[in-house]
């Protein structure tokens, strides 16, 4: 089959939309704030078409979900259509940053002084979904990014749904909705083969969705103790508990250690070293303790990484 072909499967149930108006308190950079939670420009469950729009589909307690942001940045309009759109647009404010406080941020360097000046509309997202940020921070484990948004795509065109939407509106084809926990356990091996997907990765994805409920639950734990009860599931380690309470619970201060390429951007960024430690990552951000996550964050945002030493490595091909 090819890549971008999805099987045919039932259109989810359509129904009226439900709208929400929410004026930030402050600037607001919709795009660049949302930006972590796509997983490259096929993502199946986040689209942003040329007028702007930004539309996401997603699995919440309540169901399946799409959610349309319009509007400006002084006054942000969600429309939401599917079983779970009053969830959605409930978290509508805390999905754009509301219960980020970027005033508890200090700059302690040039080149983050730079970009915190530059991007005052940068907040954290905060989904409030675990197993959602937690499946394809999975995926990412020890592979290119190419390689971890590929089985993203293909897992989700072949075992998503159809994502929820308007009557007779312009939403984006081909959006999806990931698999519920026991949709994901009933992905055969072979189609894990097939994306790409080791039997590890499989395996620590198939515990997680074991766990279901329980993990989302995580969400209104505070991000110390959410990170210890993720790391507590084999096949879960700081970086994935990281990326995920990153994306869940919008965590100032989860950086990510244990990453090939960060410590070498934000080591080159601060010191002009092309190559760091995860050790000297963590001392050069420990005058951001509390909200290094932020600071990596506009570190990324304003200075290039080191030069490259060696062609990119192409990703394996799977049969």
């Amino acid at each position: 089959m090819p890549e971008d072909t999805a099987p045919p499967r039932p259109a989810a149930a359509q129904a009226p939309g439900r709208t929400r108006t929410w004026a930030p308190p402050s600037p607001l950079d919709v795009r660049r704030t949302l930006m972590p939670l796509r997983r490259g420009g096929g993502d199946p469950t986040f689209r942003i078409t040329p007028d702007g729009t930004v539309w996401r589909a997603s699995r919440t307690p309540a169901g399946p979900a799409t959610l349309r942001l319009t509007g400006s940045p002084a006054a942000i309009e969600g429309t939401a259509w599917g079983p779970g759109a009053q969830w959605l647009l409930d978290g509508l404010p805390s999905l754009l940053g509301a219960d980020d406080d970027p005033s508890a941020f200090v700059p302690r360097h040039r080149v983050v002084h730079a970009a915190h000046r530059r991007h005052p509309g940068l907040r954290l997202t905060r989904t409030g979904l675990v197993l959602e940020s937690l499946i394809p921070s999975v995926l990412e484990q020890k592979v290119t990014t190419i390689e971890a948004y590929r089985a993203w795509r293909l897992l989700l065109l072949q075992h998503g749904e159809a994502a929820p939407g308007p009557r007779g509106a312009a939403a984006p084809p081909g959006m999806r909705v990931m698999p519920d926990p026991a949709g994901w356990a009933r992905v055969p091996s072979w189609d894990w083969r097939g994306a790409g997907v080791d039997d590890k990765r499989a395996s620590a994805v198939l515990r997680a969705v074991r766990l279901g409920g329980r993990l989302d639950s995580l969400a209104d734990r505070p991000a110390e103790e959410a990170s210890a009860l993720l790391r507590s599931v084999p096949g879960i380690g700081p970086w994935t508990a990281a990326e995920t309470l990153q994306r869940s619970h919008g965590a100032p201060d989860a950086v990510t250690v244990g990453d090939l390429h960060l410590p070498h951007h934000i080591g080159y960024a601060l010191t002009g070293e092309p190559r760091s430690d995860d050790e000297t990552m963590l001392r050069l951000l420990a005058p951001y303790a509390g909200q290094r996550h932020r600071a990596a964050r506009l570190i990324l945002l304003a200075a290039p990484g080191p030069p490259r030493r060696a062609p990119r490595m192409a990703p394996p091909r799977h049969r």
